[in-house]
């Protein structure tokens, strides 16, 4: 059970310190979620850099209510997609998506999730999936609202 008090952890940790929080500009698109299930909230905003014809994530600020899972998820999800090119950060969205889907029979690659791994505990209790997922869930809406807005423009 050592794995596990470390995981507790982690996610305390980004809930007490979170990384990324206070809503920033500039921007290219705000969404806001709600967990209707718990009444956990997030405001996230997105920003979007095309390099070399590949859209880079180059910031994620968001401000959160609710508890600390979704708190802290919205805190590691924006460390691990800042910077990355929108494809990689789509992967490691699909591969946390896969672990929350796993009832807790996943085992997490921690190259690809980093803290995210912490969450696995989360998987086996349906009723907080949302949480951890609600960040981001927003950060997916938003960033495929600005990616819309990109190819529009281009239009």
């Amino acid at each position: 059970m050592q794995i596990q008090s470390l995981y507790q952890e982690i996610i305390l940790d980004h809930y007490r310190n979170p990384h990324h929080k206070g809503l920033r500009e500039p921007f290219d698109v705000e969404v806001h979620h709600v967990n209707p299930t718990c009444g956990d909230e997030v405001t996230l905003r997105v920003a979007l850099k095309d390099v070399g014809g590949d859209p880079v994530v180059t910031d994620v600020s968001y401000d959160s209510l609710g508890c600390s899972i979704s708190q802290a998820s919205a805190s590691v999800m924006s460390d691990l997609v800042i910077g990355k090119p929108v494809s990689e950060a789509m992967r490691i969205l699909q591969e946390f998506l896969d672990l929350m889907q796993s009832k807790g029979q996943a085992e997490p690659d921690e190259a690809v999730l980093e803290d995210a791994v912490a969450f696995a505990g989360v998987s086996k209790y349906p009723a907080r999936i949302k949480c951890a997922l609600l960040g981001w869930m927003a950060w997916k809406d938003a960033t495929g609202q600005a990616l819309d807005e990109t190819t529009g423009q281009a239009s």
